[in-house]
């Protein structure tokens, strides 16, 4: 996959890719022939029907997308130069859209400006997956199925295969490490196009790996991300192999988080460094405490995970969490405080998250939750969210449903960026996948009812 950043020379590209993020999160586009891309249109933009892509009041679905060339790359495919460009979405009399993703950060970040708390809030967000040479799956009346398999050592074909387990994989190096070069071809062309990576590397599932972006600023982050999904999946379709984000795709194998460490900058600097718990400020403590309120009441999670799916991950035994907590070097606790860091170096690390979440929606939302801590005092100990050797209090609400009526109750905090229509519909949204899924039988139950 060639990518290069754009250049702002419009005279050698054949095609521009206007990228519109859809109520889920994933990338749209329509491209436009090099002779349409005209000074009137990068300014005022192209109309198209907004109800296609999720959001709710379908009834005025006209909208106007808006290319930000200062997001723009340029792909060589097939003999033709495509330049790609996130676009804004206004309705037709000019407002910003209000439900749109890029609309939500850019107006969680006015409230972290306009709170004085801070200037900017930067985001580091891992990105684990996993890889298959072969995937099928099927539901019907009359059967359901999934079968998936891959080199490393998955699937009914690998039994006799040389493996190292389902989950030893932590860090492998070829030739245990199967998918390095997917790794390699995809953080060179995420780079290329302007995406910072910090590193990448086996994942401790078999046929599981990560790559970890850098530190960037909120809204270049849940940019990035949106990207960097699509090219790590073009990369393995050009490998004919199948990627998955799924929180868990597999039955008892380590499930896929999408982590994320954070902090809030003013006049350039941390606010979250101190001399309390952890080495955490006062405001990095109160921040801490408002992820895991909101968490606890659902509302976050609504977020952060919004799919059946993400609560077959969020189960005892695999390092994910189960309930608000928070320490330093845990991997089981919610909100984690690297044990690493060097003094005045504090960040908090956001655990509980994963890949089915719309990254703009889930980025911003932690965000206001963490403000919205700051700003009430919180105090994450006096909470009960300091993380014990005993039975874990304060358990997350354990699926999609329970979630959803935590946002129905827990919702104001939110309101600073997110519209009450796109609440709504978010909650409809996801009542109606979780009705598709847990309305039907799974193989396990027939295994122990049939």
């Amino acid at each position: 996959m060639q990518l290069a950043r754009y250049a702002g020379d419009l005279s050698s590209i054949d095609y521009l890719s206007m990228l519109v993020v859809d109520i889920h999160g994933k990338l749209r586009s329509v491209s436009l022939p090099r002779g349409y891309i005209t000074d009137k249109v990068l300014k005022h933009g192209i109309g198209f029907d907004a109800s296609n892509f999720g959001y709710a009041d379908v009834h005025k679905s006209d909208m106007v997308a808006i290319p930000d060339l200062s997001t723009g790359f340029v792909q060589d495919r097939d003999g033709f130069k495509v330049l790609h460009a996130f676009c804004d979405v206004e309705t037709t009399d000019g407002r910003p859209f209000d439900q749109y993703p890029r609309t939500v950060v850019r107006k969680a970040v006015e409230r972290l400006k306009a709170s004085g708390i801070g200037d900017e809030a930067k985001m580091l967000v891992e990105l684990e997956f996993y890889v298959f040479d072969d995937v099928r799956y099927s539901t019907t009346t009359g059967h359901s199925y999934y079968f998936v398999e891959s080199v490393e050592g998955i699937g009914e074909e690998r039994e006799d295969a040389p493996r190292f387990g389902l989950s030893k994989g932590y860090h492998r190096l070829a030739p245990d490490d199967r998918y390095a070069l997917l790794r390699d071809r995809a953080v060179k062309a995420m780079e290329d196009a302007g995406i910072p990576v910090k590193y990448h590397h086996h994942e401790v599932g078999a046929a599981q790996l990560e790559i970890e972006l850098n530190f960037i600023p909120l809204s270049k982050a849940a940019d990035s991300v949106a990207l960097a999904q699509w090219i790590i999946k073009s990369c393995a379709d050009e490998m004919g192999l199948r990627v998955t984000f799924m929180p868990k795709p597999m039955y008892k194998i380590a499930g896929n988080g999408m982590h994320v460490h954070q902090f809030v900058e003013k006049d350039g600097k941390s606010i979250f460094p101190g001399e309390g718990l952890y080495g955490l400020s006062e405001a990095g403590l109160s921040y801490t405490a408002g992820l895991l309120e909101h968490a606890l009441s659902g509302s976050l999670l609504a977020f952060s995970n919004p799919s059946t799916n993400s609560y077959r991950r969020l189960v005892p035994g695999y390092e994910a969490p189960v309930s608000a907590t928070f320490a330093q070097g845990s991997r089981a606790a919610a909100v984690r405080i690297p044990g690493y860091l060097k003094k005045g170096e504090a960040r908090i690390e956001f655990r509980t998250g994963d890949a089915t979440a719309n990254t703009h929606y889930f980025l911003a939302a932690m965000l206001l939750a963490g403000l919205d801590g700051i700003e009430r005092g919180l105090d994450p100990v006096k909470l009960g969210f300091a993380n014990t050797k005993e039975t874990p209090r304060n358990t997350f609400p354990t699926g999609l449903y329970h979630v959803m009526n935590g946002l129905r109750k827990d919702r104001k905090w939110l309101l600073h960026a997110f519209p009450e229509a796109l609440l709504d519909e978010w909650i409809r949204i996801k009542e109606k996948e979780a009705e598709y899924v847990y309305n039907a039988p799974v193989p396990q139950e027939y295994e122990l009812y049939f």
